[in-house]
């Protein structure tokens, strides 16, 4: 077999080159993006493996048909940036990594909620300066809080028994009830009930049109005074300006944001010394008790390896079976 891999990372080169070592496959790794002009490079290869946040552009997926290749293997969970109905005019059928590491998202969610909650922002700013004293900066504890998990999948389940772990009571809201949770009573019956019960809330919900923007003025007014709010999961759940006009007015207490809704172009980017181009992303860099990360939570050791395992596996399965478990169907 010979696969095809773009948009590959020094830190994932090591991964793939254990997988064809171990596989006995040719995989070849290109740095650059998969586009209509780099395309052409996978002409003679079985597969295509790729990961990317810009748009993958329309015309690469002729090129697929005419190269004979049928499978794009995505690195990744997200599809939205892929023009499915071009994909499936060419025959080209699509996999995805459903699962890299649940606990990976979890634990960066639950870190940032500490060091808000352990007020770590304010004492850090103040040791800084020289300044040792404790007050006003008095922490409130996790286990006398309540934490609404919006989306109950595989990275929401991770993160409720990191919550339980810490003693929180959890409630959970979703449109498909997991069964085994759904045992254990935690589960509320509308949005509006999750809002108004919890002292803080985390999204692990998927980005669809009926999930945009629920964050929003309408929903912050609906939530508790001083709430915490966690996205880790698609930047375009949460309106920033809302956000910040909520944090702003004290009805937020902290916000930890792993994504941002127009992120592309931004996170991975270096800009030091130069202005951040994005006003919005600015004002949010600015507040203390607001913590942004380049949408890192996938980014450890064994979410990396797993998410070029799976990919090439997945890969493997469409070319010798015609089929894969991670087939994402459209």
């Amino acid at each position: 077999m010979k696969y095809i891999v773009y948009g590959v990372r020094k830190d994932e080169e090591g991964y793939a080159n254990a997988w064809s070592k171990e596989h006995n496959a040719e995989v070849k790794l290109v740095s650059e993006l998969l586009d209509k002009n780099t395309v052409k490079q996978a002409k003679g290869y079985d597969a295509i493996v790729a990961y990317q946040q810009l748009p993958y552009d329309e015309e690469i997926f002729p090129a697929m048909k005419e190269f004979g290749i049928k499978d794009l293997s995505i690195r990744n969970v997200g599809v939205d940036n892929i023009p499915t109905d071009v994909a499936k005019a060419n025959g080209v059928r699509v996999t995805n990594v459903p699962s890299y590491s649940p606990s990976a998202i979890a634990e960066l969610a639950i870190t940032g909620l500490m060091q808000l909650l352990r007020r770590t922002p304010e004492f850090n700013e103040k040791t800084a300066k020289g300044d040792f004293r404790w007050e006003p900066d008095i922490a409130k504890e996790l286990h006398t809080m309540t934490v609404g998990v919006v989306g109950t999948g595989r990275i929401g389940q991770a993160g409720i028994n990191i919550y339980k772990g810490f003693g929180a009571k959890v409630i959970g809201y979703d449109v498909y009830h997991n069964p085994a949770l759904e045992a254990t009573g935690m589960y509320v019956d509308t949005m509006d009930e999750l809002l108004a019960q919890s002292d803080v809330i985390t999204l692990h919900a998927p980005a669809t049109k009926e999930n945009y923007h629920m964050i929003n003025k309408d929903s912050i007014a609906k939530m508790k005074d001083g709430v915490y709010i966690i996205n880790t999961a698609r930047g375009d759940l949460l309106d920033a300006n809302d956000l910040l006009a909520g944090y702003k007015s004290g009805k937020v207490a902290g916000a930890v944001l792993d994504v941002y809704e127009n992120e592309v172009g931004i996170f991975n980017n270096d800009f030091t010394g130069k202005e951040v181009p994005d006003a919005t992303l600015r004002d949010l860099l600015a507040q203390r008790d607001i913590l942004v990360t380049p949408h890192v939570a996938f980014y450890t050791e064994t979410a990396v390896k797993n998410m070029v395992d799976v990919a090439l596996d997945s890969a493997t399965e469409m070319v010798e079976k015609g089929e894969s478990k991670n087939e994402v169907k459209f």
